[in-house]
């Protein structure tokens, strides 16, 4: 219950939808990055999770099909586990990351989120996404993309089972992708 005012006026919340919750664990995941809070972000996985993001190509208009690299099968910008995601959250708090020392300062925003199917063990979620990356004095970089997201319930909240990244650009004009999504 919530109190507003005095004892004798408090009000019960609806419980949230399960759209609400879902926004509010990505809304936090973005926190999480934002702040630089590694180690929590990485807690939002399962031990199982699958963090992949092929590349983008310019194809014919009749091949759409071809537009970004096949899973498992060709390269990819990020095809990485939990256990590669701990690596690279390790070599970040370290120091020993070139290319993130200092830390660049993000802004992920997340935006039509919508859940494309639930079950008992698990929710597809699709959304759009910007993230911002501003580095040392004048470095900025922009991501605009998709995300597909395997999350299975947990308690009170999600772990997220495998995350699809689909980026918008097909060549990216920075010198490093450290960045996560």
């Amino acid at each position: 219950m919530i109190a507003t005012g005095d004892r004798s006026h408090q009000t019960t919340l609806p419980a949230p939808s399960l759209k609400e919750r879902v926004e509010d664990f990505l809304a936090l995941e973005g926190e999480l990055l934002d702040e630089r809070r590694f180690d929590e972000w990485l807690e939002l996985f399962a031990d199982d999770a699958r963090y992949w993001m092929p590349l983008a190509r310019n194809i014919e208009h009749d091949n759409l099909a071809a537009e970004y690299t096949r899973e498992q099968q060709d390269a990819a910008w990020f095809d990485e586990d939990k256990k590669t995601l701990l690596q690279r959250v390790m070599q970040l708090k370290g120091g020993d990351h070139w290319a993130e020392e200092p830390f660049s300062r993000t802004t992920h925003i997340t935006a039509n989120i919508r859940i494309e199917s639930a079950s008992e063990t698990e929710l597809t979620v699709k959304s759009r996404f910007i993230v911002y990356v501003n580095r040392r004095e004048g470095e900025v970089r922009l991501f605009v993309g998709k995300r597909i997201d395997v999350l299975r319930p947990d308690g009170e909240g999600f772990l997220i089972a495998k995350r699809s990244i689909f980026l918008d650009q097909s060549k990216l004009l920075f010198k490093n992708l450290t960045t996560f999504f």
